[in-house]
């Protein structure tokens, strides 16, 4: 472990660091995005987590997602997998299968068998996300609907009121709530209401839930999703009064560049590259760095890395041969979206595989076809970063995406543990 972490600081141009790996231990948050539809097509399950190994390996749990509605008011937004769906042996964490009449099935009485197993693991309800952010600007505009929606989610989530079921019947999941608001005082997904003033309303609302669990529960989790462009961070946070009352927030480590723009590039890279040619230039290391410059705490910031690649076609060589920087015709076919692959699906793709080092980036390009992504390699680079910036840890998206030895999730592993 010290000969790994000496040579990727030396690589990366860092001081080494002289700490023992037990220096922060338990404190690193090693966080992953269970996505609430996996269950269907992806045929993913709560119980993969377990038999991968990477269940033992995470710390928080982030299930994704629960919506938002204009009256102010959490809900499900698939309450057959969250709840209703009977799970059978095959799938169940503990091989037993929901029994007829069991009050509480699905994902949520899964991640329940996974708790106790694992006493340690700590559960949040995500809310909002790309498709679900619509109304957040709506449910946060005045200190009534704050204070509705607050309620709203604790009663839902944490105390378990789920409709249809006895109160509480859900209760003893969910540890936390985390905000994926995407984005406050910016457009997102196409028909988000946005107002300039989501940027106060956003501090506003985390206020109001702090309050809220707290009188719940103090040790009631609450975090938040982050945006990495500075344009985006600028129109919707007041970085450094929302971070007082989040225990910590995930940034941004990943969509800096894809098949939306008209040239190839690295999606999630580490540094930012000289020879960008692209008119913005973002990084995980700028993000972070601007993070901190606007008054986020250090310890609170918690690096968002991919399980995922994004990918080009009709992309020619160039002067280097390896796709990198060249006009693309558009976005490469993909299993589930185009222009978006799993690692796992992308570990199968023909091509050669590229690295740079310096800038954290790897990339598989075949002649046509280009994708960036992160590997165990990356992760790797990117946990000894983590550790030596002193940040809290690391998040996921979304743990499907990682193959079924978890080579990701154990790669950071090796380093922040």
């Amino acid at each position: 472990m010290k000969k790994v972490l000496l040579a990727l600081t030396l690589l990366l141009g860092m001081t080494v660091v002289s700490a023992p790996a037990e220096a922060h231990g338990s404190d690193y948050k090693r966080v992953a995005y269970f996505v609430q539809w996996g269950v269907y097509g992806r045929n993913y399950h709560v119980k993969d987590m377990e038999t991968s190994g990477a269940a033992r390996k995470l710390t928080h749990i982030n299930y994704a997602f629960g919506f938002v509605n204009q009256q102010a008011e959490c809900y499900s937004a698939d309450a057959w997998a969250d709840w209703q769906r009977p799970v059978p042996a095959e799938q169940s964490v503990d091989g037993v299968a929901d029994a007829p009449g069991q009050a509480l099935n699905g994902n949520l009485n899964q991640l329940k068998k996974l708790k106790a197993k694992y006493p340690k693991l700590k559960v949040l309800i995500s809310l909002g996300g790309w498709t679900g952010s619509k109304y957040f600007s709506d449910a946060v505009l005045t200190a009534e609907s704050r204070s509705k929606l607050a309620k709203s989610c604790i009663d839902l989530w944490l105390r378990g009121n789920l409709p249809g079921l006895a109160d509480g019947t859900g209760s003893g999941v969910f540890d936390g709530i985390d905000l994926d608001w995407e984005w406050p005082g910016y457009p997102g997904a196409p028909g988000n209401v946005v107002r300039p003033e989501d940027k106060q309303n956003f501090t506003a609302f985390v206020a109001e839930l702090r309050s809220q669990m707290n009188a719940y529960k103090r040790s009631g989790l609450i975090t938040a999703f982050l945006p990495a462009a500075t344009r985006v961070i600028d129109a919707g946070l007041e970085v450094r009064k929302v971070f007082r009352n989040l225990d910590y927030a995930t940034i941004q480590g990943y969509d800096l560049h894809g098949p939306w723009d008209k040239i190839t590039g690295h999606h999630s890279n580490l540094y930012n590259d000289r020879r960008d040619p692209n008119d913005i230039r973002e990084s995980l290391d700028q993000t972070v760095n601007y993070y901190l410059e606007r008054g986020a705490p250090i310890r609170k910031l918690v690096a968002g890395v991919p399980a995922y690649g994004k990918g080009w076609t009709g992309v020619p060589a160039g002067p280097a041969k390896d796709g990198v920087y060249q006009p693309a015709t558009g976005a490469a076919p993909g299993k589930w979206e185009a222009g978006s692959e799993d690692y796992k699906d992308i570990l199968a793709k023909p091509g050669k595989r590229y690295r740079d080092v310096r800038t954290g980036a790897v990339w598989l390009y075949d002649g046509t076809e280009f994708w960036t992504y992160d590997d165990p390699i990356v992760m790797l680079q990117k946990a000894a970063y983590i550790r030596h910036k002193g940040l809290g840890g690391y998040m996921m998206w979304s743990i499907d995406g990682d193959d079924a030895k978890a080579s990701l999730t154990s790669a950071l592993y090796r380093v922040l543990r």
